[in-house]
């Protein structure tokens, strides 16, 4: 009785096993799907420097005098893929004629609305792809205080994420899209730009999480075989 017990849970445990690889194995073997965000990132540059992805969101950076701010709606992976704003970060180009007066500071805005490819379903981006300004603002002001000079009205949802610029989009803010770009699902986290995928993400696979995860429950099941059969 106790050798046929021995038998029955080891045959149980290697079935459990067997089943935690079947599942294993069926998610590295399936195609990871493409996702980006559809949102508006935010860059800036300073003395005549590149366009650099912002470290914080606009209504919290403080720009100085002379500093480019831009505003980019694209879909995007992460930083590692948002597409820049296509009008260069030109300070003397877009606030030159603008003189500076005591107690502000002038800030170039540039904001690109993106392409058609970038729109939410149902909208267009407006006639105009992008709009640039100047903004003289009190020393102290914000970039999202800059920004709302040149381009208003702003949306922003509940956290204090900014969603619609100059009444574009209308709707949404932030949603997640697949590859096709057509079917937004959950927003990402309101408190910043959403986060770049993993490594293995990236290349299309499943993480590195997922793979040792697999791992460790048919580890599992090989000492769960081994001790039934010292039982049996």
């Amino acid at each position: 009785m106790k050798a046929a017990a021995g038998r029955r849970r080891a045959a149980l445990a290697a079935g459990a096993a067997a089943g935690a690889l079947l599942t294993l194995t069926s998610v590295a073997a399936a195609p990871a799907q493409a996702a980006g965000y559809r949102y508006w990132s935010f860059w800036e540059s300073s003395g005549g420097k590149p366009w650099a992805y912002a470290t914080q969101g606009p209504a919290t950076a403080r720009p100085a005098e002379g500093d480019v701010i831009g505003f980019r709606f694209a879909i995007s992976n992460g930083t590692a893929d948002t597409s820049l704003p296509s009008v260069a970060p030109d300070f003397t180009g877009i606030c030159g004629s603008v003189e500076k007066k005591d107690g502000s500071k002038r800030v170039a805005v540039v904001v690109d609305f993106g392409g058609p490819a970038d729109a939410p379903p149902g909208e267009t981006p407006p006639a105009k792809p992008v709009v640039v300004g100047c903004a003289q603002v009190r020393e102290d002001a914000t970039g999202a205080e800059a920004l709302a000079t040149v381009a208003k009205p702003l949306r922003y949802d509940g956290a204090a994420m900014l969603c619609g610029i100059a009444g574009y989009p209308a709707r949404g803010c932030g949603e997640q899209v697949a590859e096709d770009t057509s079917k937004p699902s959950a927003a990402p986290s309101a408190s910043a730009a959403p986060a770049a995928s993993t490594a293995g993400e990236e290349r299309g696979g499943p993480s590195f999480g997922v793979l040792a995860g697999g791992a460790a429950v048919l580890a599992l099941g090989g000492a769960a075989i081994w001790k039934a059969r010292r039982r049996g």
